[in-house]
């Protein structure tokens, strides 16, 4: 049997924006108790359980009612619009942890973390089963949790060096910049997913809003 690794455009995409964002993240996560305590006042190990609490209750609750409603959709374009701007959302929020002062601002930000990956997740999950490879999606899940398994490994070493080198800052921005780097790479399944900037359909609406501007004016 043969066996092939390369899977179609939209999953390879896919995999690589989940490889960026999740492999930037792999350079906080490790150190981001050290951070708490070191940066913030106050910062202590209950403060720490408590941002990982929020995170996941935010994600966790959330998660079923975003995808419930991205079901309702017909559109696939409801899928990618809350994929992209749920992964922008989450890549803003290590520029924030920068400017964190007090517990408060990081459980906020881990609230808009979990919000962030609770839409994303909930648009990822619906195109990749429906884009997926058939007789090959065990083989393309496992690619995507590999490559983000080993970009996180070495994202790990890579950042608790970074931080004794550099600072939180650098690494908070370096963590930044990959999740930034994993939204634009979505950006180029822009014309594979069914109705994501339709030209034909927004000249349409814009043509017929034009049009009632005019008409209105006339009257």
């Amino acid at each position: 049997m043969r066996i092939r690794l390369t899977p179609n455009k939209v999953i390879k995409y896919l995999i690589l924006s989940d490889l960026a964002f999740y492999t930037g993240w792999g350079f906080i996560n490790p150190i981001f108790a050290i951070f708490v305590v070191e940066k913030i006042q106050g910062g202590n190990a209950f403060v720490v359980g408590m941002a990982s609490a929020v995170f996941w209750l935010v994600k966790s609750l959330l998660r079923v009612p975003i995808g419930i409603f991205l079901d309702t959709c017909p559109s696939e374009r409801d899928d990618y619009f809350a994929l992209v701007a749920g992964l922008f959302i989450a890549a803003l929020v290590p520029f924030g942890y920068i400017f964190a002062k007090i517990p408060l601002h990081i459980y906020i930000l881990q609230g808009f973390h979990g919000f962030g990956l609770a839409m994303s997740l909930s648009g990822w999950t619906a195109i990749f089963t429906r884009h997926i490879d058939k007789g090959r999606e065990s083989t393309e899940w496992g690619l995507d949790a590999t490559s983000i398994g080993l970009g996180t490994a070495a994202a790990g070493a890579f950042g608790g060096w970074a931080v004794t080198k550099f600072g939180f800052t650098s690494v908070l921005i370096l963590t930044g910049i990959f999740g930034l780097f994993g939204v634009g790479l979505l950006f180029a399944l822009r014309n594979e997913i069914r109705g994501v900037f339709d030209h034909k359909l927004l000249d349409h609406g814009l043509y017929l809003h034009l049009r009632d501007i005019f008409h209105r004016e006339k009257k």
